[in-house]
């Protein structure tokens, strides 16, 4: 006897291909079955008549690293369809570092991952992995280019030695294995804004030749991603591996229309001679990240203490120079920033405000204000920033190369973005049922199928006979996304079951508790 039975179901496989009308059976955590299973009997049957019947999602871009070990995790995930994830992205993995720079690294990764907890092993994946609690839902690692370079050599901005690139590459061998799914980098970050291309491909040595993704925050998503775009095309053509470039777009008004058209024509272009590229996209037009990250990249240096003791130093002209960096305050405005996560007691009046609005409470420019709080809270702030055009959103949508991903972090104060518990939600309500850009089919192979490819997740993202049994069942009309940027911490509504293994993590949209996730490894 089986273990499941799905009957009747409209089933969209991941691959792209029209939906069809089958029965789905499970057996043992695999998919036994698909089509019709007349006459079979299970321990459990579902009737999905008038449902959709999918692989479960797959997000390769989030910051859970240490959200994985609080309680209550899983739940933002598994309501809008999630089985499998993927941390360790832009080069910031919480693992593996050790003592001599730890607690700069753990500075400098808290407004993204949130607090490090201390039953957390962090000296290699391997014991990160053997440290993991119970898992609700499928979670692979990369390993971060920038931990990688950081534990080797601290956050300064001189070139390394010979040394540190042997340790960067020791640590990286191991890394991959020890089971690290590729290589993330995050070129808009301290270390590794520090590296020119050239020294970037040798950090990367070891992996030359092997089908090992990058992924990849590139240096710069604004007026210059054309040229970071062909900057990765450089790294991988020198080094022969997989490039994925990660939440593509163009920031600033200015830019919209002009450079996504003109990245993904470099993309396709490149794919053309041979390479592997991909890339991926999250479906709001604000992101998310530091309030750090509107400084230009030598203020990076040495770590976060050293950056509260430069910060004035300079800033206002070298800001207002907006020179060879992403300059975050010019393209979203004062205005657009939003202060989503703060520490200080005294601070929290500012949560949700704006820095424009910050700057009128403290009676301030909005540059001393944000350098004066920056300075209070340690340089331990999180933004949501609103910079991204809707309609290059969905141009990268539309390339047949692309993913859906969230690039949800997960500070442990203040407030996270709403893409933490609803982007794969968001994609389907708004850009499949109301602005129609993409079609069912589509949508569900960008949470599924080519996520699954991107990485060389085996077994995940379709729908066939083999396949890990991760399985999603809904009604495409009553999906609904209820984060919003004033209450984010709201979960999606609509999954009628989703499996995980095989065993229900979603039941009549509700949380089962089953703890039926994994650590994947390469």
């Amino acid at each position: 006897m089986l273990d499941t039975i799905i009957r009747n179901g409209t089933v969209i496989d991941g691959t792209g291909a029209p939906g069809f009308r089958a029965d789905v059976a499970i057996q043992d955590g695999r998919i036994a079955a698909v089509g019709d299973l007349t006459g079979r009997e299970a321990r459990q049957e579902v009737d999905a008549a008038g449902l959709t019947v999918t692989p479960g999602f797959i997000d390769i871009h989030r910051h859970a690293d240490a959200a994985a070990f609080r309680p209550g995790f899983g739940a933002a995930e598994l309501c809008q369809g999630l089985t499998t994830i993927v941390n360790g992205n832009c080069g910031l993995s919480c693992a593996p570092f050790g003592a001599a720079h730890g607690r700069a690294i753990r500075d400098y990764l808290r407004p993204i991952t949130g607090e490090i907890p201390a039953e957390m092993a962090t000296g290699s994946l391997a014991d990160y992995f053997a440290s993991l609690p119970p898992l609700p839902l499928h979670m692979g690692m990369l390993a971060g280019a920038g931990v990688l370079r950081a534990d080797a050599a601290g956050y300064e901005l001189e070139h390394l030695e010979d040394r540190h690139y042997r340790a960067i590459h020791r640590a990286l061998e191991q890394a991959l294995a020890d089971g690290a799914l590729g290589v993330s980098l995050g070129l808009g970050y301290a270390p590794e804004c520090f590296y020119t291309t050239e020294e970037l491909i040798r950090a990367l040595q070891p992996i030359a030749g092997q089908d090992v993704p990058v992924t990849v925050h590139m240096r710069q998503e604004g007026g210059g991603v054309c040229q970071s775009v062909e900057e990765m095309l450089t790294v991988a053509r020198a080094l022969g591996v997989p490039m994925h470039i990660s939440h593509l777009k163009a920031m600033g008004r200015e830019n919209w229309g002009t450079k996504i058209p003109r990245a993904l024509a470099l993309m396709e272009s490149a794919r053309r001679e041979g390479l592997d590229v991909s890339c991926d996209v999250y479906p709001y037009t604000a992101g998310s990240t530091q309030l750090l990250h509107i400084l230009p990249p030598e203020f990076l240096e040495g770590g976060m203490d050293a950056v509260a003791e430069r910060l004035r130093e300079l800033l206002a002209r070298r800001i207002e120079s907006g020179d060879g960096f992403d300059d975050i305050a010019r393209l979203a405005g004062w205005d657009g920033i939003l202060l989503t996560s703060l520490h200080c007691p005294e601070d929290q009046i500012y949560l949700g405000k704006s820095v424009a609005e910050l700057a009128e409470m403290e009676h301030k420019t909005p540059l001393d204000a944000c350098c004066d709080l920056l300075i209070r809270e340690h340089c331990q702030v999180t933004m949501i920033d609103f910079m991204a055009s809707e309609e290059d959103i969905a141009d990268i949508l539309r390339d047949p190369y692309s993913s859906l991903i969230s690039d949800a972090t997960y500070p442990t104060e203040g407030q996270p973005h709403p893409r933490v518990y609803g982007s794969c939600t968001r994609l389907l309500e708004h850009f499949v049922r109301e602005t129609g850009t993409l079609t069912w089919e589509q949508a569900v192979h960008k949470l599924t199928g080519a996520p699954a490819a991107a990485l060389r997740l085996r077994g995940k993202g379709v729908l066939a006979q083999g396949a890990d049994a991760d399985v999603c069942v809904f009604d495409p009309e009553k999906l609904h996304e209820r984060g919003t940027y004033q209450q984010p911490r709201q979960t999606a509504e609509g999954m009628t079951l989703v499996l995980v293994d095989g065993q229900d993590a979603v039941r009549d949209g509700q949380l089962t508790g089953v703890m039926a996730g994994r650590a994947i490894r390469r």
